[in-house]
């Protein structure tokens, strides 16, 4: 069942990572509809009340909903366009898949994990309405609501000890309604730098699977087990505010969000949590980050057998958008074996703060954010945090005299409070590493960077065969005072790809 599961989390993955990729690659062309010839219809006065509640699902959102648009010089387009979309995400589901099959071979005694055909067949999906959002932000919002009963050949081989089994895919058909942002929109074409794609509401996926020529749907019980966790899958992945960003242009080419502040959150307690453990207790902990942001999530301490812990434990998140960004908040059971388990989740935005004055928020926990499913009734405890936006001064950013043939950049925050207190000194240090130029291993040219400063070590990706390398990635240090006599250390390192004794070289 482990493997089962395994397996089926990666199909979800696909299922939501191929359905972002195409949505954000032909969307983004939306214009006024092109007037169409009616097809003959039966009025709907002549039909019974039974039968326009079986035909009420399958009623386009155009005619249900003034908001959304009749898109069909759109499903024309796409239809055209199919055979060359197939190609291109079936192509980008293999790069984003194979790897993770890589990582489990070897386990369960897999040996390899293959795809014997990729296709997903003729039949396009069709666009049921389109509904343009209007928003004050430098972006474009989308909603269309997609429907999509396809014939796709999809044909996975596991080797397994000596045996060899094929998974086959069949009979698919997704209804999903993504929000696709353009954003942020910019002067250079196509005029948006970034397609983010995420689900209003959990998809409606249905599917056939044949293991070695048979249906096993037919099980009783393992039909409803793959519709929950394809579900789960594609949900943890992409319900509202999580989002798949698919970058259109180069970072290098547009302008790029800056930090503008800093959050302090200070987790203080919880109160009344869940009973997880055998013994009626649990071991929670907290994770906590911010919305559009990939840095790892930060996490309190665990506390051992305790439904009323208190932490009071600070923290400094570095905020780019304060009227779009999210502060989140999970509560976890710690487990010695297995996952942990999620006692509850709550969202803060950060728009509801005011700079520089804290805030104390008594949240009741939720099972889920999403806003389609209704809550239990279950009561799972509160948390306490106390949080504070504190802004970069528009004029923090200073050039001092050079010393020793180098400048000095300092950025700050605002002076309101007083030396002794936490916001007063708290800063940050940007870190660009563009690329570098004529280097060269001496076994290898692998190269990446490190970036070694107060005893911390940013590293930058890999970039295989190359003795030119342009990365382009940014860093962000923590500062609680200016670094005015201290140095960055950066060096550039080649790693050998295969096993060797002197894996790592220095350029």
């Amino acid at each position: 069942m482990g493997f089962l599961s395994t397996l089926l989390g990666i199909i979800g993955f696909g299922i939501g990572t191929s359905f972002g990729l195409l949505v954000g690659f032909f969307l983004f062309i939306y214009s006024k509809p092109k007037p169409v010839k009616e097809p003959i219809t039966r009025s709907l006065y002549e039909l019974d009340a039974d039968a326009l509640l079986d035909i009420l699902p399958d009623i386009p959102l155009w005619v249900k909903c003034p908001d959304y648009e009749r898109v069909d010089w759109l499903n024309k387009f796409v239809t055209d366009m199919w055979p060359y979309l197939d190609k291109a995400v079936c192509a980008q589901i293999k790069s984003i898949t194979e790897p993770m099959f890589t990582e489990y071979v070897g386990t369960y005694r897999i040996e390899a994990i293959e795809y014997d055909n990729l296709s997903l067949g003729t039949i396009p999906p069709e666009i049921h309405g389109l509904k343009v959002c209007e928003t004050n932000e430098k972006q474009l919002v989308l909603e269309p609501a997609l429907r999509w009963v396809g014939n796709p050949n999809i044909v996975l081989s596991v080797k397994l000890l000596s045996f060899r089994i094929t998974v086959q895919l069949v009979d698919l058909q997704i209804f999903i309604a993504p929000r696709i942002t353009l954003k942020p929109l910019v002067p250079t074409l196509p005029c948006f730098a970034t397609v983010a794609v995420s689900l209003l509401e959990k998809p409606d996926v249905d599917f056939g699977m044949n293991i070695l020529g048979g249906d096993i749907m037919a099980i009783p019980g393992l039909y409803r087990f793959v519709q929950k966790t394809i579900k789960q899958q594609v949900a943890s992945l992409y319900i509202w505010p999580k989002t798949l960003e698919i970058p259109i242009l180069d970072p290098a080419t547009v302008a790029v969000r800056k930090p503008v502040g800093i959050l302090h959150v200070n987790v203080v307690r919880a109160q009344k949590l869940l009973k997880k453990d055998l013994l009626g207790t649990s071991d929670p902990y907290v994770k906590l980050n911010l919305t559009g942001e990939s840095l790892p999530s930060k996490k309190t301490t665990i506390k051992k057998r305790n439904l009323n812990p208190e932490w009071n434990e600070k923290f400094k998140l570095i905020v780019k958008d304060p009227e779009s960004q999210v502060l989140q908040l999970q509560v976890f059971d710690w487990d010695k074996v297995g996952n942990h388990d999620r006692l509850g989740v709550q969202f803060v935005p950060l728009k509801h703060l005011t700079p520089y004055e804290k805030k104390e928020f008594k949240l009741d926990l939720l099972k889920h954010t999403d806003s389609y499913v209704p809550q239990d009734k279950k009561q799972r405890g509160k948390i306490v945090v106390e949080l504070t936006y504190a802004p970069f001064r528009e004029d923090s950013v200073k050039l001092d005299g050079t010393q020793d043939g180098h400048w000095r950049k300092e950025s700050g925050l605002n002076r309101r409070y007083s030396e002794n207190e936490v916001y007063s000194g708290a800063g940050l240090l940007s870190v660009l590493v563009q690329g570098a130029e004529d280097v060269e291993g001496e076994r290898h040219n692998n190269p990446y960077a490190m970036v070694f400063f107060r005893g911390e070590t940013k590293k930058t990706k890999m970039i295989k065969g190359t003795r030119d390398p342009i990365w382009n990635e940014e860093f962000h240090f923590m500062l609680e005072e200016p670094p005015i006599n201290e140095k960055i250390h950066i060096e550039v390192v080649s790693k050998r790809t295969g096993f060797s004794f002197r894996s790592k070289v220095s350029m």
